[in-house]
């Protein structure tokens, strides 16, 4: 087969482990696959794939991804610094019986990235960090629960926002709506992406270029990465069972970033301008996509 895997006779039992027959099972896609990497098609190694019981141990994990950031929003406000919001998320996330995924994670000192204002992405809490009437603010965590990893984000708006960063905040979110509307089985991941990025581009702000969207699932960061400024028709075959991430960092102003600062984490816009970021993390299905983690 194009992946190398190999592929059980038509009466053995799948190689996706569910115990059905291979015929009954994966033959099929696993025949349309081969057909569309002859064509010339990218189509994704059979070992990204999730299995119905993949997706439910990633749901599973996912429920506590979403409380926890429900929980943020119960609780967030003026005043509050970035530190107790990392100890909001690493609290919840072990008690519910989790472990912050972003914790270690080659380095990174905490549970949570907290991007204030003109923070692209990987802002690292601080106390020195106090929330104040006017910011904008993006809490991304990700929950590790029996090997099976969750990951999405939310924007806050605390106080009194002003109409720019309100639009830049809402459009955002309108953009990963379009992206997720692009999601079909067997069209293309250019397609997220160009959906994404010309809602941005329509509303007058500019998209990341640099980071994007991840496969995820069985470890943290899966192939494929998505970008937000992809063309349609371009990209790997969307094929039933891709589980990824979309994520589009919009600015206000160009589309550039600053990635000196000392730390090593924390991204900024190049012209100080503020961005937004929102979050899904969804699965290709047989008829569109599922929503796993928000």
């Amino acid at each position: 087969m194009f992946d190398g895997m190999k592929s059980p006779g038509r009466n053995d039992e799948c190689w996706c482990g569910s115990g059905k027959k291979y015929k009954k099972c994966h033959l099929n896609l696993d025949e349309r696959l081969q057909e569309l990497y002859e064509q010339g098609e990218e189509v994704p190694h059979r070992s990204l794939l999730k299995t119905a019981a993949d997706i439910e141990g990633i749901k599973k994990s996912a429920a506590i991804n979403i409380g926890v950031l429900d929980y943020v929003a119960e609780h967030i406000k003026a005043g509050v610094n970035t530190a107790e919001i990392d100890k909001w998320i690493y609290d919840y996330t072990v008690e519910h019986g989790g472990t912050p995924a972003d914790l270690n994670f080659e380095g990174y000192p905490n549970s949570v990235c907290t991007s204030i204002n003109e923070v692209v992405c990987h802002g690292i809490p601080s106390e020195d960090d106090v929330l104040k009437e006017g910011d904008i603010v993006n809490v991304d965590c990700s929950t590790i629960l029996d090997g099976y990893f969750s990951d999405s984000s939310r924007m806050f708006m605390i106080g009194e926002v002003d109409e720019e960063k309100q639009k830049l905040v809402r459009v955002t979110k309108e953009a990963l709506e379009a992206g997720l509307a692009a999601v079909k089985p067997w069209g293309h991941l250019g397609d997220v992406g160009a959906a994404v990025s010309a809602h941005a581009h329509a509303n007058g702000f500019s998209v990341v270029e640099e980071f994007g969207g991840h496969g995820i699932g069985l470890e943290f960061h899966e192939d494929p990465f998505v970008s937000h400024v992809a063309e349609a028709g371009t990209g790997p075959v969307l094929v039933p069972g891709m589980c990824f991430t979309i994520e589009p960092m919009i600015n206000a102003g160009e589309h550039d970033i600053d990635m000196s600062d000392p730390n090593g984490w924390t991204i900024r816009t190049a012209d100080g301008k503020p961005s937004a970021q929102w979050e899904v993390q969804l699965v290709v299905t047989d008829d569109g996509y599922e929503l796993l983690s928000w």
